[in-house]
């Protein structure tokens, strides 16, 4: 009776061993299902100067598509320039000269002006380089150099003296600061030299945001008193009406420095 008892338990004791190891291996199996990350399909990711569906539907546009540049003229001429620029791997780049501002192929402009904008492209540096992305631009105004504007400030911090210059306090021609105005911060987040960075310029009812790699770097009023007196203060002041005109061109700017852009769009905003 004694074995039998020591039998029977024996096989009880098993029967739950193996009921209790094919749950644990369950649940293993179950977590790491969990676990296991999601891969992204090539149908849900855009590629390089295209737009996604969503974007579409908001009423972006390419100005750049990767291989034409009609959509860009010389600032001050009537086509796009004949050296300085050139695409290349879908990329729309700025060719290394002698860093003289414009001393190259000059700038380029939109050939279209706006007014209430939300603007997008991509940028790749090399090192020591400067260059910049104007916004407002006119063309009433010859300086002999780079057309006027406003500009997003693209330029190597680290190896480019116009880094340490500056009116309006120090930083002002930093990477994404509004050139000569308003700083951007010193923690703003960039990536280094080789590395693409995203720059994003909002402009609605005279309120205007600087964006760089997703984050807010600064933000004015181009109609307000303090914006007045920042022109007051900068290499602008002899420029009557800067900064304040209803519309202008978008600008890409010739520094005599190698830069890459790429993914330009714009959408058009409503007035409110």
């Amino acid at each position: 009776m004694k074995v039998l008892n020591l039998f029977s338990l024996a096989l009880v004791a098993a029967f739950l061993y193996a009921c209790g190891g094919g749950q644990q291996q369950q649940n293993s199996e179950e977590e790491t299902t969990e676990t296991t990350p999601a891969t992204e399909t090539s149908a849900d990711a855009s590629g390089d100067n295209t737009l996604t569906d969503q974007e579409q539907q908001e009423g972006w546009s390419l100005l750049f598509d990767g291989e034409s540049v009609d959509q860009w003229r010389g600032a001050h001429q009537e086509t796009f320039p004949e050296k300085g620029w050139h695409v290349e791997n879908g990329l729309l780049v700025v060719e290394s000269a002698d860093g003289a501002e414009s001393g190259n192929g000059g700038d380029i402009v939109t050939e279209n002006e706006y007014t209430d904008f939300e603007f997008m492209v991509d940028f790749r540096i090399t090192e020591g380089a400067n260059s910049g992305i104007k916004y407002y631009v006119t063309e009433q105004y010859n300086s002999g150099k780079s057309a006027i504007g406003l500009e997003y400030q693209v330029l190597d911090d680290d190896k480019h003296p116009d880094a340490k210059k500056g009116n309006n306090g120090g930083g002002t021609r930093t990477v994404a600061s509004l050139y000569d105005l308003k700083a951007a911060p010193q923690d703003k987040p960039i990536n280094p030299v080789g590395e693409w960075n995203t720059a994003r310029i909002v402009s609605m009812d005279g309120k205007v945001e600087h964006w760089l790699n997703g984050e807010k770097v600064l933000e004015f009023d181009r109609f307000s008193e303090e914006f007045a007196q920042l022109i007051e203060n900068s290499k602008y002041k002899d420029w009557e009406g800067f900064g304040v005109w209803e519309q202008g061109h978008i600008l890409l700017q010739d520094h005599g420095n190698e830069v890459h852009y790429k993914n330009i769009k714009l959408r058009e905003l409503p007035a409110s």
